[in-house]
């Protein structure tokens, strides 16, 4: 089959989805919900009418554009990715996955293909944590993954560039998306299988020459805060022997994380403390309260556990020996996802219809399709992306790296929905 991508427009798209942004370009900052969101969610759901979608949005605001197929009850075969943007990003982060799903399609409509099975591109709510402090939020709603319960427990971060407090309940209702969590499950034979494209956010495609990255596997991601409490007093009136210094004994925390993840041995274990809050936070005062942020992943559970129990052993020694307080709380520890070997050897064979060169890789960041894999088969593919830069200004794919990779989606939502 011939079809054509239209990537000059596909360029222009991206430059212009890229300026509904709370902050100056190059950045972008589009936090879901916020004014910049619902703004660039109106243009693009624009774009979906132009190419003759039938749209619907669910509770959470996932945006389903469906192109009906011959037989439209039949499980639809999925594609798309998110828009929202942590604050001073790039342009290419989700964005290529959703106006790239979009014209695969129109290429597929102009060369005149007739889908049998439906193709739809699902723009997913929230895929960055910014907001709420979870990530694929959209997708773990609809995927039942996430309860109702969620509509009100979850509430904005406080530190957060919208934060004010307000529960994911009022704060999607003030969007104009209504009705309750539950109604935005999907059954399980929704989709017979589902593909997401996405810059690869590291460096392994670029440094070998290599066009698309075929995910074999997404890595299991865990969420942690751990609580350190302490005893403060004056810096220089306290002296050392008395001392049970919350920030000491987090520092120590923080080296047995490192410690605990290179123990197993495995490269596709890692942990993170990326956030250290601490109290009272002036120099001459002893601190008496931290507050650390975890991540920890892995593509395999019961290593990332084991690690995690190794973490857990460490804080009840610190605990005990610098006569702190240490809790640690558990914000999500999901499962990971493995690929559909059909959806794989069918993108290998769009590759070579594409004289496109590829590789299998895991995905050490997780995405929407994570949590897809509870609902359908899927697979996920990369492009490559500039020195491996990724939610920063600087992020970059290049034209003809976006090309290839539409292609190849082009060509494989065409197979699929054929069946």
């Amino acid at each position: 089959m011939n079809f054509k991508i239209d990537q000059q427009r596909l360029n222009r798209e991206l430059d212009t989805l890229a300026s509904f942004s709370a902050d100056p370009a190059p950045a972008v900052t589009r936090v879901v919900f916020s004014e910049q969101d619902l703004a660039a969610r109106a243009w693009i759901k624009e774009r979906f009418r132009e190419a003759g979608l039938t749209m619907r949005d669910d509770a959470v605001g996932n945006t389903f554009a469906r192109w009906a197929g011959a037989n439209p009850d039949l499980p639809a075969v999925g594609t798309g990715s998110h828009i929202d943007a942590i604050p001073h990003a790039g342009k290419f982060d989700g964005t290529v996955g959703v106006l790239g799903s979009l014209e695969a399609i129109r290429a597929l409509q102009a060369a005149g293909f007739k889908p049998r099975r439906s193709i739809e591109l699902v723009l997913f709510t929230a895929e960055e944590p910014t907001r709420f402090g979870i990530g694929c939020l959209g997708s773990r709603v609809i995927s039942g993954s996430l309860t109702p319960a969620a509509d009100v427990q979850l509430r904005e971060a406080s530190a957060g560039p919208e934060g004010h407090g307000q529960t994911l309940e009022s704060v999607r209702k003030s969007a104009g998306f209504t009705g309750s969590l539950d109604s935005a499950l999907l059954p399980q034979n929704y989709f017979s299988a589902f593909i997401e494209l996405h810059i690869e956010q590291g460096s392994i495609l670029e440094s070998e020459g290599v066009s698309v990255g075929l995910v074999s596997d997404i890595a299991a991601p865990a969420a942690f805060h751990i609580v350190i409490e302490g005893e403060g007093g004056h810096a220089g009136a306290r002296l050392m022997p008395g001392r049970k210094d919350a920030l000491c004994a987090a520092a120590e925390i923080i080296l047995a994380v490192e410690r605990s993840v290179l123990a197993t041995g495995a490269t596709d274990t890692v942990g993170t403390v990326g956030i250290c809050q601490v109290h009272p936070g002036a120099m001459n005062s002893i601190p008496s309260r931290v507050q650390l942020s975890l991540d920890l992943r892995d593509t395999d559970a019961a290593r990332r556990d084991a690690a995690l129990e190794q973490i857990h052993n460490a804080c009840g020694e610190i605990a005990s020996r610098r006569r702190v307080a240490i809790k640690l709380e558990t914000i999500n520890a999901d499962a990971p996802a493995q690929s559909s070997p059909e959806i794989v050897k069918a993108l290998k064979e769009a590759c070579d219809a594409e004289a496109v060169s590829y590789r299998t890789m895991v995905s050490r960041a997780y995405h929407d399709t994570l949590f897809m894999a509870r609902l359908a088969p899927v697979a996920m593919m990369f492009i490559p992306c500039k020195g491996g830069v990724s939610h920063r200004p600087d992020e970059y794919s290049s034209p003809e790296q976006i090309h290839q990779g539409v292609k190849v989606l082009a060509r494989v939502l065409a197979g699929l929905s054929a069946i």
